[in-house]
């Protein structure tokens, strides 16, 4: 039994410390013994993260690389594209994207010369729904960035629906999976360019791995200009007049490889992968359903969509103000009930650690203070 609510922010399995201390304790064993093992554990390690993400998301290995973060990810895709997909043309973003890529867009767009559409908060909602999205979409985008799930609102789009329109437009599509990977199933889309994800909220891994997948059709076009010699095909060819990129996703590296994060969230990924998403979802689903009627009896306001198709795996509450919010954050520690908020949005995100015993100690504190 555990109260915690923070899967929108750190993933949780029973295990999790005694599974990474392991695969740290091995690391440190090989990376300290004075021979030449080092490289050639790590970087097979570092593999066999990106195929258990491969696994997770039903692609071909060859289309995954990593990256240190979604931004980092997202700056290696923009950079990469041949100057007419961006220059003089629009990136559809919406508002309730994640803050740290609106903020790499707001900058690239002065150097790469494309316009940035942000369509803001559907009126009377916290979030952008598909419509809103949709009408905002013309044939002037070269790449749509999409948030599958919401961090504010847990909202979640029709990925088929965007799909359609960046076809329908001649657009690229760049997916942001991370408030939903490892808890909502998903597969690779034909219609999606490129799939970024962070590794440590549903999926249960730390910082500094993040999923960049792209699609094997695009993979040729894309010449990323943060680059290095862990880009090319042979990264051991140090003429400097003959560079040339690999073949796969692995163009996507630059320097010499982080590894540690990587081998950190090892563990995490293969509890979720070895658990099965469908049977998280389902017990995730359990747990909301229990805090939604509490919260509708209570008449606590609800931000996120009560459709299950609608939603990713966190419940948002509007409390009165953001001070509020901090004051009931706040008590719930105090019973070792562990959530957050952002401007007023207390974050409630229930997962595998949790029972249907520690949402109820949830609501029944919320209702001592609301």
């Amino acid at each position: 039994m555990s109260g915690y609510f923070l899967y929108h922010s750190i993933g949780m399995f029973e295990g999790k410390e005694a599974a990474m201390r392991a695969e740290l304790d091995q690391f440190s064993q090989v990376w300290s013994a004075p021979d030449d093992a080092q490289w050639g554990y790590a970087l097979g390690q570092k593999q066999a993260f990106m195929d258990a993400w491969a696994t997770l998301i039903g692609a071909d290995s060859k289309d995954v690389a990593l990256s240190e973060n979604v931004t980092g990810g997202l700056y290696s895709i923009l950079g990469s594209l041949p100057a007419h997909v961006l220059k003089g043309r629009t990136v559809l973003v919406a508002a309730d994207c994640f803050p740290s890529l609106h903020f790499l867009l707001q900058k690239l767009a002065l150097r790469l010369g494309f316009t940035l559409r942000t369509v803001p908060l559907s009126a009377g909602l916290s979030y952008v729904t598909d419509d809103d999205f949709i009408k905002a979409w013309d044939d002037s985008v070269g790449v749509a960035l999409v948030t599958w799930v919401s961090s504010t609102s847990s909202h979640r789009v029709d990925v088929d629906r965007m799909a359609q329109c960046a076809t329908e437009h001649g657009s690229l599509m760049a997916l942001d999976l991370t408030q939903a990977a490892g808890l909502v199933p998903f597969t690779v889309h034909e219609g999606v360019a490129f799939t970024l994800s962070a590794s440590l909220k549903w999926a249960c891994g730390v910082s500094g791995a993040s999923l960049l997948h792209v699609r094997a059709d695009l993979i040729e076009q894309c010449e990323p200009e943060f680059r290095g010699w862990f880009s090319q095909e042979n990264p051991f060819n140090w003429n400097l007049d003959q560079f040339s990129y690999a073949q796969g996703a692995r163009r996507f590296d630059h320097g010499t490889p982080a590894v540690l994060g990587s081998i950190a969230s090892l563990p995490g990924m293969r509890f979720v992968l070895a658990s099965g998403v469908e049977n998280l979802l389902e017990q995730n689903r359990a747990l909301t359903a229990v805090l939604l009627d509490r919260a509708a009896k209570a008449n606590w306001p609800v931000l996120t969509p009560l459709a299950e198709n609608e939603r990713g795996g966190s419940i948002m509450l509007r409390a009165s103000s953001a001070q509020r919010a901090q004051a009931l954050v706040d008590l719930l520690r105090e019973q070792e009930l562990y959530c957050d908020q952002r401007d007023g949005v207390l974050r409630l995100s229930p997962g595998n650690v949790c029972t249907e015993q520690d949402v109820l100690r949830l609501c029944d504190t919320l209702q001592t203070a609301w």
